[in-house]
């Protein structure tokens, strides 16, 4: 039961002259009374709240009974105290059950989240791209072996019942030294994942506010339009030409290096449907349809629960013809595109060839791919431009964007952000073909139409 206290005049400061010196209260709910303690000078203001089965008391700041700066009048004290009360209900709250909940308890559990998904996609034990970037820019890393320490930054030890705004616009302020666009935002979007999954965990310990503050935090920040920095770099638009470069210089690296295909087919894929390297690690064989000429590309796995379903991709002949002779003889639930895993002999220095199965992870071909640009004289192309260079393909052969957002398991608006010149270039090639003549050839001399 709350206390019964008789308020006391406290709201102005002539009525708290008339007041002798000593402790008054006055309620302001019925668990929270404000207090005024009177000295021969002036007065301080205090707040009490009820604490289980007793009370707490804390100073809130000077009273306005002298002007001065700091000093509270009656509103602004009840709000101090107000606040007061909050912050400490919170972090009763936040204590109540467990250790303290810390931005780097949230990271910590978000990466174990992560590397357990990636582990269970390629079976094996992994870790995620998100634990490299969180543990180099957030909770730091220690020594390992060629490995250098990390130093963790500021924020990974603010308790998330206490994290701010400020807090977090000035970690983002500070990773964005250096880093690209694109890579900041990869990193806030982990380090936005995190926060969010760890109030999902601990609603009932943590402020209702924390979701806004982790979104106003970390926004995406405001550039000037020079200074955005575009998904589809020029040097990444390849021509057909130079598409057909990569794949010829791919089936020379494929033999030379004994891939048996593998790595030509896995290119040839990536190359004539746009899809990222992650769905088509996870194509089936059931998904050539030969007879209707396409492909059924699987979803990507962005987003909350990971979507199912599939996208059908037309492709040519040829691309049927370079698949064909792994099709035959094969599960229909089999993974398309394998490729030889080696051991190492027991006793010996010598690998050999001991089993085949799915691709997993694009760094599987990043030496080799080294190895092919260079042989095409385009050192800075990466695999990612096949999908740029589908897009445009799609937006310059005038097919609907949303046509292209489906075929390449995107959005309209993702491709209008990213692509807006080169759908620039296909209007423009539309009314053009629109203009018709309309004056008519001019007899000799000074003939002229009437105008009407």
């Amino acid at each position: 039961m709350s206390r019964t206290i008789n308020d006391a005049p406290l709201t102005t400061r002539e009525a708290r002259k008339r007041l002798a010196p000593g402790l008054y209260w006055r309620s302001v709910d019925t668990e929270i009374h404000v207090g005024y303690r009177k000295g021969k000078r002036a007065g301080v203001w205090l707040v009490r709240w009820r604490n289980g089965t007793g009370y707490r008391q804390a100073a809130v700041g000077p009273a306005d009974d002298v002007i001065g700066i700091g000093n509270l009048d009656y509103r602004a004290a009840v709000k101090d105290a107000l606040d007061q009360v909050a912050a400490a209900r919170i972090e009763a709250k936040a204590l109540a059950d467990g250790p303290q909940q810390t931005v780097r308890l949230a990271v910590e559990a978000y990466i174990e989240s992560r590397n357990a998904r990636a582990s269970r996609r390629v079976g094996r034990p992994v870790r995620s791209d998100a634990a490299h970037r969180l543990e180099r820019y957030v909770i730091g890393r220690s020594k390992h072996g060629q490995r250098k320490a990390v130093a963790a930054a500021p924020i990974s030890e603010i308790a998330l019942h206490k994290l701010t705004e400020r807090n977090l616009i000035d970690w983002r302020e500070s990773v964005s030294v250096g880093l690209k666009a694109t890579a900041v935002q990869r990193l806030v979007s982990d380090f936005k994942a995190a926060l969010n999954s760890a109030y999902e965990r601990n609603r009932d310990r943590l402020p209702p506010a924390l979701p806004s503050i982790v979104k106003s935090g970390l926004k995406a920040a405001l550039v000037d339009e020079d200074e955005m920095v575009s998904l589809a770099r020029e040097n990444q638009i390849l021509s057909d030409a130079q598409i057909s470069d990569l794949i010829r210089a791919t089936h020379e690296v494929d033999a030379e290096h004994d891939w048996d295909g593998d790595l030509f087919r896995l290119i040839v894929v990536m190359a004539a449907t746009g899809a990222r390297f992650s769905q088509v690690a996870r194509l089936r064989v059931l998904d050539v349809q030969t007879g209707a000429g396409r492909l059924m590309v699987p979803a990507s796995r962005k987003g909350r629960g990971g979507r199912g379903g599939v996208t059908p991709v037309p492709v040519g002949r040829d691309v049927l013809d370079a698949l064909a002779p792994i099709l035959s003889g094969r599960s229909k639930n089999a993974p398309l595109l394998e490729r030889w895993r080696y051991a190492q002999k027991p006793g010996t220095i010598r690998w050999h060839r001991e089993r085949r199965q799915a691709w997993e992870t694009p760094s599987e071909i990043v030496r080799f791919w080294g190895e092919i640009r260079e042989r095409v004289g385009l050192p800075d192309v990466v695999p990612y431009a096949f999908r740029h260079s589908s897009i445009v393909r799609g937006i310059r052969a005038n097919l609907p964007l949303r046509l292209v957002a489906a075929i390449h398991d995107t959005s309209v608006m993702m491709i209008e952000r990213h692509y807006a010149r080169f759908i620039a270039d296909g209007l423009d090639m539309l009314a053009a073909r629109a203009i018709v003549p309309l004056v008519p050839e001019m007899g000799s001399g000074n003939d002229r139409l009437a105008v009407a």
